[in-house]
């Protein structure tokens, strides 16, 4: 997520972003964004831009080479970009033309927006977010492990926000038989996410919600590897580490976050590890389930965030120590 504005004399003339994977940068859109009337101040302007600009040829041409041809005099960056064929390139092209480049400004707020990016390419695995809903007794499911309705309709078209947002979104076995969930975006617009089902010895009926949508699903498993239709199968090893090994998974297949959303055992099983980025509980504070199945056990420091929707609590926890910068 990268944007860029372009200054003369303290007023905007242009300002663009980078509004999809595989179109223009944001560069490229402020520049075209530029008035008739406004081109003649271009070389005589401050280019800001939020992410360093690209020196190489990807799906689009390298933003540096705009930069000169247009003759910017200055450029203002709030970080560096940390993919292999910019991380620092763009800059010092840009310097050895004699362009005026100053870095840092706003860096952390840059890295906060791109969090996701930067872990991706920094730490080669993808942003991994915790998020379950409990009760106020702390339960996620009834005794029996049959599903109760915990959240509320507000809280769901959150829910499914969060979906839209993220590259991927896994549950385990004993999830997938209890609720059936079809792991879609269904109440919000945008991204659907590759689906994940964790199944050691693929249990889960072919009947059921995750292998009757046609948005891709990835069954890990130990018995097969194929591909069947929108299915793929992937063997994995278990004397091997789940988080680990679901990062390189994840980091193979260019997808830079995944959502965990249950059940216990799967995420009690990260938070072990201490593999999460984010976790994002969701408390119903009216509800309570006698004898309930226990939600995962969570010591964490004080949510960074916290708000109220009708009856549900939702808190948002950072993991500082796996913060990429």
């Amino acid at each position: 997520m990268v944007g860029a504005v372009l200054v003369y004399q303290d007023r905007i003339i242009g300002e663009g972003y980078h509004e999809m994977y595989g179109q223009a940068h944001a560069e490229v859109n402020c520049l075209n964004n530029v008035k008739a009337a406004d081109r003649v101040h271009i070389a005589d302007s401050t280019l800001y831009v939020s992410l360093e600009p690209c020196n190489h040829f990807g799906k689009t041409g390298p933003c540096t080479e705009l930069i000169l041809r247009e003759r910017i005099p200055r450029v203002v960056i709030a970080c560096s970009d940390p993919f292999e064929k910019v991380n620092g390139s763009g800059i010092a092209r840009l310097r050895n033309a004699g362009v005026e480049v100053i870095t840092g400004v706003l860096e952390a707020a840059a890295i906060e927006l791109n969090r996701r990016f930067f872990t991706f390419h920094q730490q080669q695995r993808p942003y991994i977010i915790l998020k379950w809903a409990e009760s106020n007794n702390h339960c996620i499911a009834a005794a029996d492990g049959s599903p109760v309705k915990i959240s509320n309709a507000l809280t769901d078209k959150l829910v499914h926000r969060w979906r839209s947002e993220e590259a991927a979104i896994m549950v385990g076995t004993n999830t997938a038989l209890r609720d059936n969930p079809s792991l879609t975006n269904r109440n919000y617009t945008g991204n659907q996410p590759l689906r994940i089902l964790l199944d050691n010895t693929l249990k889960v009926p072919r009947n059921f919600q995750l292998y009757q949508q046609t948005t891709p699903l990835l069954i890990l498993n130990t018995l097969k590897e194929a591909a069947e239709a929108h299915c793929i199968f992937q063997l994995w090893d278990q004397n091997l580490s789940l988080p680990e090994q679901l990062g390189k998974i994840l980091y193979n297949m260019q997808k830079n976050s995944v959502i965990i959303e249950g059940g216990s055992k799967l995420l009690q099983t990260f938070i072990r590890a201490g593999a999460w980025d984010e976790a994002r509980i969701i408390r119903n504070q009216s509800l309570l389930i006698e004898n309930g199945l226990p939600a995962p056990e969570w010591i964490a420091p004080q949510p960074e965030q916290q708000f109220v929707i009708g009856s549900d609590e939702i808190s948002i926890f950072r993991n500082k120590s796996t913060l990429s910068k």
